[in-house]
C-alpha cells in the first residue's frame, strides 16, 4: 500500500486528520514515523494565504521524502480584529493559553453581535511523481466567546462558538468537530481526490 505523509508535528491536528482519512486506501504515516531527515527541515511559512503556506509545507517534505504528502494550514479570522490573527494564528503569541488570552483581551468590550469569526483551512497534497500540488479549502463560521468553554480540541477551540453545533469546539467531541470543521471540510475534498487518484493508479 502506498504511503501518505501527513506534514504536521501537531498531535491534536494529526488525530483529527487520521480520523477523517481512516478509510482512504493509503497508509497514513507521521513525520516522526519516518527517518528521512524530514524532522530537521526548517520550513519557513512565508505565504500570505493559508493555501500558500500549506503548499510550502507539503512540497518541502514531499521533495525530501519522495512521499505523497499532505499538509494543511489553518487559522482564525475575527471580523472585529480586521481578520486577525489569520495566517499568523499559530504565531499570535507564544502558547495556546497566551493566544487565547490575547484574543479575549483585544475583544474586551466588544458586544456579542460583533464577535463574529470563522476558521479557515487549506489542505495541500504534493505528488512527487508528477511534481504537482493540489489545494482544497474549507471554512466554518462562529463567534468568539467571552471566556474559554471546554478543554477538548486544541488552539483556539475553547473560545470558538460554532453556530452549527451550538457549542464551542472546546466542548465538542472529535466526531462532532470532524462533521463540520474547516479542516474536515477541506479534508473531505482532499479525500475524494485521493480516492480517485488511488483508483486511477491501480
Amino acid at each position: 500500500m502506498k504511503r501518505l505523509l501527513i506534514a504536521t508535528n501537531n498531535r491534536g491536528k494529526m488525530k483529527e486528520i487520521k480520523s477523517i482519512l481512516k478509510d482512504v486506501p493509503l497508509k497514513v504515516v507521521r513525520i516522526w514515523d519516518i527517518d528521512a531527515g524530514s524532522g530537521e527541515i526548517d520550513i519557513k511559512e512565508t505565504g500570505t494565504t493559508f493555501a500558500q503556506n500549506a503548499a510550502i509545507k507539503a512540497e518541502a517534505l514531499g521533495k525530501v521524502t519522495g512521499l505523497l504528502t499532505l499538509a494543511d494550514d489553518s487559522g482564525l479570522e475575527i471580523d472585529a480584529l480586521g481578520g486577525k490573527p489569520g495566517v499568523r494564528s499559530a504565531r499570535f503569541a507564544e502558547s495556546n493559553k497566551a493566544r487565547i488570552e490575547k484574543v479575549l483581551r483585544l475583544l474586551k468590550g466588544v458586544p456579542r453581535a460583533k464577535r463574529s469569526a470563522r476558521f479557515k483551512a487549506a489542505v495541500a497534497i504534493y505528488d512527487p511523481e508528477t511534481d504537482e500540488t493540489k489545494i482544497f479549502e474549507g471554512e466554518t463560521a462562529g463567534q468568539i466567546t467571552y471566556k474559554p468553554r471546554g478543554n477538548r480540541g486544541f488552539g483556539y477551540d475553547p473560545i470558538f462558538y460554532s453556530t452549527e453545533l451550538k457549542k464551542t469546539f472546546g466542548r465538542a467531541t472529535l466526531k462532532e468537530k470532524n462533521s463540520l470543521s474547516h479542516r474536515a471540510r477541506a479534508l473531505a475534498k482532499a479525500k475524494r481526490f485521493l480516492r480517485i487518484r488511488s483508483q486511477a493508479s491501480k
